[in-house]
């Protein structure tokens, strides 16, 4: 039954087609986590992910969610609960294989593009969280990030700015090598330095520093590494990935992976991402 038939839809519900992917792996962690009472739940845990595809899509607090989806506290319940004990990286990780599927690559990646992003964080972000980016000026978290050449996430982390891209990139190549052994190539750009090459030997992933184009201004697309750069890209249609709101690293990571959930479902099941450019049906400003 659509969970959506008792209230209007929102853009960014799980279609039917949407929520066969991923529903079956919730529904029966629902099974295997009764209450004390032996009730398993009175929300229906497809209305709970359109709430937290409704958050990363729009950037909303947590308080502010609509009135018609599950209640704020039922909703960060199961997120917090799914991001600490796996269940959000498992449905990611599972969504990611079957994407890379569909394009006729391996289930498991062979190689990776590294990177970092400065973000400020906001004002809720405890501050043994946070730091100065000394290279841009800029306060706040980096995210690290490890995709594969599809632009699909493969590892991220989330630290303070003052972090050094060194420490990241080594992180990175840990949790990369850990989680997808396959992975033998991965290429950095020039922030990273003899280090993270030094530790990418060490767990056997050859690491390539690739460098700007001499002579290149502004913006250019660097062999391999574009793709990274498209999957940031792709993150700003999630307004909640335009700052780091989020108290928690983990839960930084979390939403990220819940924001890459949603880029996924709708690539596998053909469905278009509608952005603020759109205009909604009736007419409209298109969320401005």
């Amino acid at each position: 039954m659509d969970s959506t038939q008792t209230r209007k839809p929102y853009p960014s519900d799980l279609s039917d087609e949407a929520w066969e992917l991923i529903g079956p792996v919730l529904e029966s962690w629902k099974a295997r986590h009764p209450s004390v009472s032996g009730h398993t739940g009175r929300y229906d845990l497809r209305e709970i992910v359109n709430a937290i595809l409704y958050q990363a899509r729009t950037g909303c607090q947590w308080r502010y969610l609509p009135h018609d989806l599950p209640p704020p506290g039922a909703v960060y319940y199961y997120f917090g609960t799914w991001r600490d004990d796996g269940t959000t990286g498992t449905v990611h990780d599972l969504l990611r294989w079957q994407a890379r599927e569909q394009r006729r690559r391996r289930p498991d990646p062979s190689a990776v593009v590294l990177d970092s992003q400065t973000v400020r964080a906001s004002t809720n972000a405890p501050r043994d969280t946070t730091g100065l980016d000394p290279g841009k000026k800029s306060p706040g978290r980096k995210r690290g990030l490890a995709v594969d050449v599809l632009g699909l996430v493969v590892a991220v982390v989330v630290v303070a700015a003052s972090v050094h891209d060194n420490a990241i990139g080594v992180a990175l190549l840990e949790r990369v090598a850990a989680q997808e052994p396959a992975v033998r190539k991965a290429w950095v750009d020039a922030g990273f330095k003899n280090a993270v090459v030094e530790h990418g030997a060490a767990v056997g992933i050859e690491v390539e520093v690739v460098h700007r184009e001499p002579g290149a201004r502004g913006f250019a697309p660097e062999p391999k590494r574009w793709v990274v750069e498209q999957a940031y890209g792709i993150w700003m249609l999630h307004r909640r990935l335009a700052r780091d709101y989020e108290t928690r690293p983990d839960s930084a990571v979390a939403m990220i992976h819940w924001s890459m959930i949603d880029v996924m479902v709708r690539r596998l099941t053909g469905a278009a991402t509608p952005t603020w450019r759109d205009t909604p049906p009736g007419g409209g400003d298109g969320g401005r």
